[in-house]
This record gives structure tokens, C-alpha cells and sequence, in this order.
């Protein structure tokens, strides 16, 4: 199996997700604020910071659901 799959299995399992699955609103440290009106790029706020990344990059980012 490869390392990707293992990785993506056990992100599975701990309930993380890709930033790039996140919903808008949805995250404590790190939230979607909203995407582009052609799905690219997505807004983030982090710690009152707006950034803003491309959906491929945020397919590597990996983050859990807080509360």
C-alpha cells in the first residue's frame, strides 16, 4: 500500500480531513470563509488572518473537526 493511501486511511480514522472538504464556517483555528465563484481559490481565516490558498494545495493540509 502505498504511503499516501496509509497516510489518507489513518487521517480516515482519526476524523481529519483535507482543508479542501471543509464546508464554509466549519473549523476553530482554521475556518473557510468562502471560495472563489469558480470553486478556486479558498479564503481562510486563521487567528484573524485571511489567507487565501489554491483547492489543490489545501487537498494536502489535513485538519480535524474541533468540538
Amino acid at each position: 500500500m502505498s504511503a499516501d493511501a496509509l497516510a489518507g486511511r489513518d487521517a480516515h480514522a482519526t476524523g481529519e480531513r483535507s482543508l479542501d472538504q471543509l464546508v464554509p464556517g466549519e473549523g476553530t483555528v482554521v475556518e473557510l470563509v468562502r471560495t472563489a465563484p469558480l470553486g478556486d481559490p479558498l479564503e481562510l481565516a486563521v487567528r484573524g488572518l485571511h489567507l487565501s490558498v489554491r483547492r489543490s494545495e489545501a487537498a494536502h493540509i489535513h485538519v480535524a473537526q474541533h468540538g
